[in-house]
């Protein structure tokens, strides 16, 4: 199941979802209102949509992926076998703070902020996470001068290491482009069969 981010719709993962697809995955998708609902409604209706079903990997791009380790943090008797997140900033948003410090520009947030700010401490749940992290350093984060070089232009590199991950890998894409990379996709595929990525660099995208 996938899972979008901040001002996205599950419509937005298509890419991926048709990546996934051809690599054998039977594919669906979660939707939220990111901005109005923010984190807690999502968080419900997410562990609704799981409680109860046949074991299933999620995969969330950027807040998505903060979405699927907290869902589990809650309530880790889930029927989840495997996590991947593409670009999230589980150790917190430098580009969030950023956002929220400026009056003009903290309603981007939503309700959203206040997870995206602070990320999570560590992983010691039950089911493996794997990290896909982008270093194509284009977009938001390095307008605001949030992120640096070592990053995917909206979270860096090291917002996207936790302790306790199962396994952390690159590809050369932008945060937005990791929903469209097809190294991207055969890294995610490789996690959800063997618990594993491929090398630690997974060339273009």
């Amino acid at each position: 199941m996938l899972v979008h981010g901040l001002w996205n719709a599950a419509w937005w993962l298509a890419p991926l979802a048709w990546r996934l697809r051809r690599l054998g995955f039977e594919v669906g998708t979660f939707g939220y209102p990111s901005i109005v609902g923010g984190p807690e409604p999502a968080l419900e209706a997410l562990a609704a949509r799981l409680r109860g079903g046949p074991p299933r990997h999620l995969v969330g791009h950027s807040l998505g992926g903060l979405l699927a380790l907290e869902v589990l943090r809650r309530a880790p008797e889930l029927p989840v076998a495997r996590v991947v997140c593409l670009g999230s900033p589980l150790r917190g948003s430098g580009t969030a703070h950023a956002l929220a410090a400026h009056p003009r520009l903290a309603w981007a947030l939503g309700r959203s902020s206040a997870l995206l700010q602070a990320g999570c401490e560590s992983w010691d749940g039950r089911v493996p996470v794997g990290m896909v992290a982008g270093d194509v350093a284009r977009g938001i984060g390095r307008l605001l001068a949030a992120v640096g070089a070592d990053s995917d232009g909206t979270v860096a590199l090291a917002e996207t290491r936790l302790p306790g991950l199962a396994a952390h890998c690159r590809v050369h894409a932008s945060h937005t482009g990791l929903v469209f990379s097809a190294a991207a996709a055969r890294q995610v595929a490789a996690f959800l069969r063997d618990g594993a990525f491929l090398d630690a660099d997974a060339g273009p995208a």
